[in-house]
């Protein structure tokens, strides 16, 4: 296998640094998955972005948070799409809506963002309507044309139920690595690395890729179906094809149903001990995502302290966040590096 996923940088006192990666780009201060919201990410320093991938009818891999549209774009005021809308389950749950696999990318390109968290995040509602829908390809692009020599940016690309796409006639990962490879973006250390809570998905594609292909992150949920890959064997089991796990910060930071921390989990320590990175998602400051004692006032969508979470995994030697606000994660890693 290759080196640990996205390895630290270091600092310019030398020490260890986690990495920084903008879950959607900035998406807490634009709409997601949109260019001004992972330019965004990069003007604040973020080591990488991360952009969620699906598949259109037409193979196309499309930037956004699932395959139904109708929450993160306009294309439920679209007439000319209006027939399109239908009811489709997808994994366990059943959605109704317009969803990528029934359009092809030119139809895709024609529709427009919005917040998809209006009530939470109103101030981005803003920018409704004033960016389009990207591929991977144009994130790449980004990253590529924003790294210097100094500054290297990547790709933290998310692939969304890739098992499920097959079943329904969109091989994934077969169009995953063909791009990759049209892109020559293939190889351990280049600017994409892969990531998927789809295991045998993300098998597939170190088996197509090889061991210098990209590196992959196993994403974990906190759910009891997710335990096994987290127990001793499961971690061994994942270093056989990924280099790093990306696990629900619950997993790591315990609370009980009041949203109270309650402890601390080993899990840390016991990835590292498989020889694996760990990178979990997704910090966010809103008092509605923040354990109780981080909670600033009663008002879900203010501010809490964002800071103190994101303090609290780095000095437990996470090796990167995955976060909406890439500034606030950054400012606690520059705290503890220079402490």
């Amino acid at each position: 296998m290759s080196a640990p996923a996205v390895p630290s940088t270091s600092s310019g006192t030398g020490l260890p640094r986690a990495l920084v990666v903008g879950h959607r780009g900035a998406c807490a201060y634009r709409p997601e998955h949109t260019l001004a919201s992972f330019e965004l990410a990069l003007d604040l320093g973020a080591d990488l972005v991360e952009p969620d991938v699906v598949v259109s009818r037409d193979g196309a891999l499309v930037v956004r948070h699932e395959n139904e549209l109708s929450r993160s774009t306009d294309v439920a005021e679209r007439p000319e799409f209006a027939e399109r809308r239908t009811t489709r389950r997808v994994g366990r749950v059943e959605r109704t809506g317009w969803f990528t696999e029934d359009f092809d990318l030119d139809e895709l390109r024609t529709l427009r963002a919005v917040e998809r968290m209006p009530a939470l995040r109103p101030l981005n509602t803003a920018y409704d309507g004033q960016f389009g829908i990207l591929t991977l390809a144009d994130v790449v692009a980004l990253v590529r044309d924003r790294s210097t020599a100094d500054r290297q940016v990547r790709v933290l690309a998310e692939l969304k139920k890739p098992t499920w796409a097959a079943e329904h006639g969109l091989p994934m990962t077969d169009l995953v690595a063909a791009e990759l490879r049209r892109l020559d973006a293939a190889g351990a250390e280049g600017p994409v690395v892969l990531q998927s809570f789809d295991a045998p998905a993300l098998r597939r594609l170190r088996e197509d890729l090889g061991d210098d292909g990209p590196q992959m992150l196993q994403l974990v949920d906190d759910v009891p179906d997710d335990d096994v890959l987290v127990s001793p064997a499961g971690l061994r089991e994942i270093s056989t094809y990924a280099q790093g796990i990306a696990p629900s910060r619950h997993r790591i930071l315990r609370r009980d149903a009041d949203q109270t921390l309650v402890g601390i989990s080993g899990l840390v320590h016991e990835a590292h001990r498989a020889g694996l990175s760990v990178l979990p998602w997704t910090l966010r400051a809103e008092n509605a995502y923040l354990p109780r004692h981080l909670r600033r006032g009663t008002d879900p969508a203010a501010l809490g302290d964002g800071e103190g979470e994101a303090r609290l995994l780095l000095a437990l030697g996470v090796d990167g966040v995955i976060t909406d606000q890439p500034d606030i994660a950054l400012r606690a890693r520059e705290e503890l590096v220079a402490a």
